[in-house]
């Protein structure tokens, strides 16, 4: 049994929105659902019903009335969902248009912008005029190589507005990179700013932006944004100053209302091992399994103030705006997290008043290692949770939040990814919480641990699947005429099943422990073993920055290969290679137990913060990355060349 760590308040799960949903089923549909659990299998039995009522009790604007809310609720992949009915994505988001602040920008040192939902409506309505003007239409891509600023979200509300399709990428990708993504979809227009801050210094974008643009002919016009300095535009072909562009008198804003499958966003697969795939997402299962998981899952509120440490090439980023369509406070920052203290955000955190503070579980353990202890700086007195995503969180992060943040909190470790845009497993403002343990399995999500024999197991080791459509599945892959690729993504495994490419345990009380992609397991012996399980105790060592952890085929076999990032002024000693061994044994088992454990002086991940393990095993197997530029310090692979020790028994 895992150690409880935190229980919700009975008032505030009366209170919460959670609550409030079961209750409306209750009432609506005849039922006597008396807990989450009975909600939950509710909902997954009666995939249907539950859509349904969660679309009527949340009151999406569209036109039209439902023909069927699934065609086939076995059918994966393939299911139409709400036919009959028309919206629109930038519609929804932009419906409060008071007041109250919309959007609070901050760059590394400083408040930058803040905009309210009518300051924001306006923005959107003078763009997506200078948009429809400049011949956008439905089904247009519109690109940004931009930072996490308010002007990358007015432009993707204008996009949307028009119907066209969003995709984003970080300004920190390399031409490469951003290339094979963008070169894919062939966006008419490009949205860049002039550069970024990072570390207090400032890097110019517009160099990498003329190297993309040579290789991009579909663009017709780039619209720059002066975030750094004042550009100069002249060697940019057809590129125009944001200020310039814009419609100063607009038509009055009318959004196009469209089918609820029709494309919102092209997001795209990290691409470490080729090129990354092109997963297009509809605007109906966006929105709509979004407000579930803001609303139901996360309790957001109007009033309250979410913000998610994020770059725009992550989905993390669509998750977070589309917390307007609730009314809440959206706070955007760009920027080293770590700039110029540890403490940085935290501070932020307590002086700006955070609601919701989301972040990657790499986040919390580094503010630990860094000694930062946010409960001195602060009560936190408006914080009602903290949200991890990226990797599994450690039993020792969840009890840091506790002890040294706030106590009276809900920890929130959550999980799905990029190929769904949003989460199969995540927090629940009505559970408590355990040590190490994902809250709950999501709404609607029939989400299963499948053993090597396709039977659904608990308690033990398995792939985490999900057994039923949801909205929010990919409509389709760019340039996937036949859907091979869609389905050999997902469906290969487990027909009729979505197979996700993790481990998990589904623990007894109802918790979810993540134990690392399946897709980079460990054999040892002919024993499927996650790397997260071997990161939770490794990473417990003050000596031991951070650990890379891959298998290496050797003499028939496979053995455990352990890279190790050392703290400052470590040294690996046989004394310490004693010690990571035999805590991995104790808290592992023996088949965990590396063979080699060897020090490098850096580890990889991609943009996106995940350790990249199938990159680092091609690396030390003689084979080439294709794609370097899916990774935040690609040069971070040189170091695992050649290694004399993995040429040794």
């Amino acid at each position: 049994m895992s150690k409880l760590l935190w229980e919700p308040d009975p008032e505030k799960i009366q209170l919460s929105q959670m609550t409030q949903f079961r209750q409306y089923v209750n009432n609506a549909a005849g039922m006597q659902l008396e807990d989450y659990n009975e909600l939950y299998d509710w909902s997954v039995r009666s995939i249907d019903q539950f859509w349904k009522h969660f679309w009527e009790w949340t009151h999406v604007l569209h036109s039209g009335e439902i023909n069927s809310v699934v065609d086939d609720p076995q059918k994966m992949p393939g299911a139409e969902w709400f036919s009959g009915i028309t919206l629109n994505y930038a519609e929804n988001l932009l419906q409060n248009r008071g007041s109250r602040t919309a959007l609070e920008f901050y760059g590394e040192d400083r408040l930058q912008k803040s905009l309210t939902y009518a300051e924001l409506y306006s923005e959107v309505e003078k763009l997506a005029d200078a948009l429809h003007k400049a011949g956008v239409t439905r089904g247009d891509r519109i690109a940004g190589f931009m930072p996490n600023l308010p002007e990358t979200v007015i432009a993707m509300l204008a996009a949307a507005s028009l119907g066209a399709i969003w995709s984003s990428s970080s300004p920190d990708f390399g031409i490469k990179g951003v290339l094979d993504r963008f070169s894919q979809i062939k966006p008419k227009i490009i949205f860049a700013a002039d550069g970024y801050f990072y570390n207090g210094k400032r890097f110019n974008s517009l160099e990498k932006l003329r190297g993309i643009l040579s290789s991009l002919p579909s663009v017709e016009k780039v619209v720059v944004v002066p975030y750094t300095a004042e550009p100069q535009l002249d060697s940019i072909r057809n590129a125009v100053a944001w200020d310039d562009f814009l419609t100063r008198q607009p038509t009055p804003l009318t959004f196009e209302r469209l089918p609820f499958s029709q494309p919102l966003y092209v997001m795209y697969s990290s691409g470490t091992t080729g090129l990354p795939k092109s997963i297009v997402h509809s605007a109906g299962g966006t929105l709509l399994q979004h407000l579930k998981e803001l609303r139901l899952h996360c309790d957001l509120r109007e009033n309250d103030k979410i913000f998610y440490f994020t770059t725009c090439g992550w989905m993390m980023w669509n998750w977070l705006v589309s917390s307007l369509a609730v009314g809440a406070t959206v706070v955007l920052y760009d920027g080293n997290p770590f700039y110029p203290h540890p403490d940085r955000l935290v501070k932020l955190a307590a002086e700006s008043g955070f609601s919701y503070f989301g972040t990657s579980a790499k986040y919390i353990a580094s503010l630990e290692a860094a000694g930062v202890r946010p409960a001195e700086l602060s009560d936190f007195s408006k914080l009602k949770a903290i949200l991890s995503t990226g990797s599994p969180l450690s039993e020792e992060s969840f009890e840091y939040v506790y002890r040294k943040w706030k106590a009276d909190v809900q920890l929130s470790s959550i999980s799905g990814g990029t190929d769904i845009i949003s989460c199969f497993v995540l927090g629940n403002p009505v559970l408590p919480v355990y040590s190490g343990e994902i809250q709950c399995r999501g709404l609607g999500m029939q989400v299963s641990s499948f053993d090597s024999h396709g039977r659904a197991v608990q308690g033990e080791r398995g792939e985490l699947v999900c057994e039923k459509p949801f909205p929010s599945m990919p409509v389709y892959f760019w340039n996937d005429e036949d859907g091979s690729k869609y389905r050999k993504a997902y469906f290969e495994t487990y027909p009729n099943v979505w197979h996700h490419g993790d481990f998990m345990i589904i623990t007894e009380t109802g918790g979810i422990v993540m134990l690392g992609r399946s897709d980079a397991t460990l054999n040892p012996g002919g024993v499927r073993i996650g790397t997260a399980e071997i990161y939770r105790v490794v990473e417990t060592l003050p000596e031991i920055a951070d650990s890379v952890v891959v298998g290496q085929k050797w003499q028939q076999d496979e053995r455990v290969i352990l890279f190790v990032k050392l703290a400052s002024g470590q040294e690996l000693t046989a004394e310490l290679k004693d010690r990571l061994r035999n805590i991995i044994r104790s808290g592992c088992s023996p088949r965990h137990v590396p063979r080699k454990i060897i020090a490098v002086e850096d580890i990889p991940y991609t943009i996106n913060g995940k350790k990249v393990e199938i990159a680092v095993n091609r690396i030390i197997q003689g084979d080439d990355v294709a794609n370097k530029d899916a990774l935040r310090n690609p040069e971070a692979l040189d170091l695992y060349k050649n290694i004399p020790e993995l040429l040794e028994d």
